[in-house]
């Protein structure tokens, strides 16, 4: 599925990148173009002005723009004028009404069968004005009426022709590299950018998959224990008691479970925050504290604590009372017969520190990664002994989140295990 995610966002993406560069390319080329040609027909019939205002000696008309051609430079150019356009290969050729040739001129040394050619291809076309291609060159040409007949003005545009063919074959070389480059680059980013998509949806599956689990184990449990009592409906409740108390027990546990996950649900839902207010962090701990002493009392673990007093936050003080008892409650369960938990509070730099520790255990380094995720558990089945789902750390982590803070855990294999909750002082 994300791979076919990814070829489609690719394809979509090439062909909006060839799209677009199409109509930017196709752009410059008719401006080229347009500009290209406007200077051609400028040219023409500035020299043919000139041809008409000048003196008709056969060798001396001014041309225009560009080069190429069957010619050679002009033996003598005499005084450059200012407003000649720029020379190139051009003549002129006189002809009588009927359309034979009755004189030539050009500044360049031409041969005469160019001007026969060049007059008859002239003519074939029929129009005041034209294109044609003689012997691999372009010629341009227009018709102008004259005393003795028409006087017809040609000019090469070989190389202006070049120009505009060699812009298509580079927009043609650029385009093709821009899209195999791009293809490439679009390929990589795809990638990128559907990773966190199936990560999402890998971790949505896993979700539903736990959540499942956990509340079919409840319900199996609850239509056993309905079933029993069906088959003995005559006996009394009292005699039934053991029955439907393990129904009870497995609805509050189905209760349990499915409240923890509106809770995240809720938590993850950036409309529900709830407003912050400053609030003495160091006595919510130890609120929190005073309600734990008799627990720890009972399971015979040695506890200490070390509070710095008078330590304010930004947040939501109950929400912050939730993940000190999570992480005190996880630190009783996985502690060793006879073992120690420790809590400290204490300011660092800009920010306040909480860490919970516990002697036991510990993490292994491939669990770490993963002990914030939902139903996530590194001992699943002493987890369900002790009554956990699995979200307790991750509801502490959407908690901390939400408070811009930072959470984290370190842990030493068969030694101790700590969780730090870093949150900052300032709003």
């Amino acid at each position: 599925m994300f791979n076919k995610l990814r070829t489609r966002f690719l394809i979509v993406n090439l062909v909006t990148i060839s799209i677009i560069m199409l109509v930017a390319f196709a752009a410059i080329y008719i401006f080229t173009y347009r500009n290209v040609q406007g200077d051609i027909y400028m040219a023409l019939h500035r020299i043919a002005d000139m041809q008409q205002r000048g003196p008709g000696d056969g060798q001396s008309p001014p041309g225009a723009g560009g080069g190429g051609g069957r010619g050679t430079m002009p033996m003598d150019q005499g005084p450059i004028d200012p407003y000649q356009p720029e020379r190139s290969v051009s003549f002129t050729v006189q002809t009588d009404a009927s359309g034979t040739m009755t004189g030539k001129e050009s500044k360049f040394t031409m041969d005469d069968d160019l001007y026969s050619a060049a007059l008859k291809e002239a003519l074939s076309l029929g129009k005041d004005t034209g294109r044609f291609t003689m012997d691999g060159s372009r010629w341009i040409f227009i018709v102008k009426p004259a005393s003795s007949g028409k006087q017809f003005v040609f000019m090469d545009i070989t190389a202006q022709q070049q120009i505009l063919t060699n812009l298509i074959y580079t927009f043609a070389a650029v385009g093709l590299l821009t899209l195999v480059i791009l293809y490439f680059t679009s390929r990589y980013f795809a990638g990128r950018s559907i990773a966190p998509v199936r990560e999402a949806f890998d971790k949505q599956k896993q979700f539903i998959a736990d959540a499942s689990h956990e509340l079919k184990t409840p319900l199996t449990i609850i239509n056993t224990n309905a079933d029993v009592l069906l088959a003995n409906s005559e006996d009394t409740i009292r005699n039934q008691a053991k029955w439907l108390q393990y129904i009870k027990s497995e609805t509050e546990r189905m209760t349990r479970l499915v409240g923890d996950l509106l809770y995240l649900t809720e938590m993850d839902d950036a409309r529900t925050r709830k407003l912050h207010s400053r609030f003495n962090m160091s006595e919510a701990v130890e609120n929190i504290i005073l309600t734990m002493e008799a627990v720890l009392f009972e399971k015979n673990i040695s506890f200490d604590y070390d509070i710095q007093p008078e330590l304010t936050v930004p947040g939501n003080s109950e929400q912050i009372k939730q993940v000190v008892m999570i992480l005190l409650d996880n630190a009783v369960k996985y502690t060793n017969p006879k073992g120690a938990v420790h809590i400290s509070l204490h300011k660092q730099n800009s920010d306040v520190l909480l860490s919970v520790s516990n002697t036991g255990e510990g993490i292994a380094a491939e669990h770490l990664a993963r002990i914030f995720d939902r139903f996530y558990r590194t001992d699943t089945s002493r987890a369900r002994k002790q009554g956990g789902y699995g979200l307790g750390l991750a509801i502490a982590r959407s908690i901390v989140d939400q408070h811009q803070g930072r959470i984290y855990v370190k842990s030493v294999v068969g030694a101790s295990t700590t969780f730090y909750v870093q949150l900052p002082r300032m709003a």
